[in-house]
């Protein structure tokens, strides 16, 4: 059995022009009755408050990217943002020995990817928590991107069973949007509520498996040599995220209309496409794969 919850922080407004995030942790800092459970500790954590007044993904860089292992030791590394990372690491970790046992990281995108539960563990608390918010909210996608908790460089690495970062759209950068906002709400406290009944010991019925998608890799806009994009994302493609991109497919148009095609040879699926908050490095999309994702512990 896994060991038991006792601390959890809920985090938003890591990137500061995300607002849904920013609203509801003020939102419970003034009821905080409605993130109480009574076998664990809630904390409640703005993250990038200098981005946030500036309503500004980042102050210098991206904070979602700071906390590898590496870099929250790295004394040269001292950007408004790589700073925060130390004291966010402070707080809630250290990330060698965190204080904080789960990370709850809310977010939105521009891209039409309603609820995408993303988690970057194979844990078994974590992929149990994914699957029972879908199971109330069926609506809900499992993004899974694995990777080694010490140099995995998001924010809910810090945790000591890791996170899970909530991410949902589409909602343009800098507004509030009320199903937005009810949407991470509702996942939040059936987050909350898991971790509870799995605290208790209470029977969760929980599937051995469900099926999901598994990043693999980010794609670029096109660009000339001066490092411009030269090519956007195809009309077929727009808002089509989660959906099968095929050989041959439209991926781009350039600005004189000429379509760029997918050349690959397997299947892939699309996300994050045309997301507003990737052209600082002309990312288009990223590509994933659809797989069943396993829950390996049967006292879930």
């Amino acid at each position: 059995m896994i060991d038991s919850i006792k601390d959890v922080a809920i985090t938003g407004g890591t990137h500061g022009n995300e607002l849904t995030g920013v609203h509801l942790v003020k939102h419970w800092l003034s009821h905080p009755a409605e993130v109480q459970r009574d076998s664990f500790s809630t904390e409640l954590h703005l993250t990038n408050p200098k981005a946030n007044k500036e309503v500004r993904r980042y102050i210098d860089q991206d904070l979602n990217r700071q906390f590898n292992i590496e870099d929250l030791k790295n004394p040269e590394l001292q950007g408004y943002e790589q700073q925060r990372a130390k004291s966010l690491d402070a707080l809630l970790g250290p990330k060698e020995n965190p204080r904080i046992d789960f990370i709850i990281d809310m977010h939105t995108t521009t891209a039409n990817m309603g609820m995408s539960l993303i988690f970057n563990s194979s844990d078994p608390l974590v992929i149990g928590m994914a699957f029972y918010i879908k199971q109330k909210m069926p609506h809900a996608t499992l993004f899974y991107n694995p990777s080694d908790r010490l140099e995995d460089n998001f924010l809910t690495s810090i945790g000591r069973l890791n996170g899970l970062l909530i991410e949902v759209g589409p909602i343009a950068q800098g507004l509030l949007n009320y199903q937005v906002y009810f949407d991470t709400h509702t996942a939040v406290m059936h987050a909350l509520d898991y971790l509870q009944q799995r605290n208790k010991g209470l029977p969760l019925n929980l599937p051995a498996q469900m099926e999901g998608y598994q990043f693999t890799k980010k794609i670029p806009l096109p660009e000339n040599t001066e490092g411009e994009i030269t090519a956007m994302v195809h009309p077929n493609l727009q808002d089509k995220d989660y959906h099968a991109i095929k050989p041959g497919d439209p991926l781009f148009i350039t600005m004189a209309g000429e379509t760029i095609v997918y050349e690959g040879e397997q299947m892939v699926y699309g996300a994050f496409i045309n997301e507003a908050a990737y052209y600082d490095q002309n990312i288009g999309l990223s590509f994933m794969e659809k797989i069943n994702i396993t829950l390996q512990d049967s006292n879930l």
